[in-house]
């Protein structure tokens, strides 16, 4: 990765064993990891980024591998997974959409089988900005108890000059999920839509 300068990396998990109703008999752990990188473009408009993205795949690929580790080690339990990026203010958009064949294709490398288009946000902020990832299931996009997000952020970046770039992933749908809508059970797995 010589052309990726990484300041910090963060990881966070969490474990949700209820959300108001009965405890789960199988809690639901979710978390992200983040990487924050040197930006660069940042300061300048630059007409042909996309070569930057062969660049970010190791590293995508090392933070799914980290994050699946985080989560217990097990990538064939991982059912939901999502993507972000926070810019800097001296770049630009289109920075955080660098991430998006890099970041997924890390996932899906290290996740085997999935074929769910992995939802994305993107987003330019200041210091300790905020992401809410939107997250899916992983074989197949309709699945609506999988539909989810969860908040990412690290309190002292983006600096100006940074992207942080994020990965998600959950090992199962929301935890009272209720609302019907195409099963897991009832998936067919062949375009990643049902």
């Amino acid at each position: 990765m010589t052309g990726v300068e990484i300041r910090k990396t963060a990881v966070y998990v969490e474990t949700i064993h209820h959300d108001g109703g009965p405890a789960s008999a199988t809690a639901l752990r979710q978390g992200w990891i983040a990487a924050v990188i040197r930006n660069p473009f940042a300061g300048r408009y630059e007409p042909d980024i996309a070569p930057y993205m062969d660049e970010l795949k190791p590293l995508a690929v090392r933070m799914a591998s980290e994050l699946v580790a985080a989560l217990g080690g097990d990538a064939a339990r991982i059912e939901t997974y999502g993507k972000g990026a926070i810019v800097g203010v001296n770049g630009e958009i289109e920075h955080g959409a660098l991430w998006h064949n890099p970041g997924g294709n890390g996932m899906r490398e290290v996740l085997g089988g999935a074929k769910a288009i992995v939802p994305s946000t993107k987003s330019v902020g200041a210091l300790g900005a905020r992401l809410m990832v939107p997250l899916c299931y992983l074989k197949a996009s309709s699945v609506r108890s999988h539909y989810g997000a969860i908040e990412v952020g690290v309190y002292d970046a983006p600096r100006p000059d940074e992207i942080l770039y994020t990965l998600a992933m959950g090992t199962a749908g929301r935890i009272h999920a209720r609302l019907g809508g195409l099963a897991v059970s009832a998936i067919e797995g062949r375009d990643g839509v049902r």
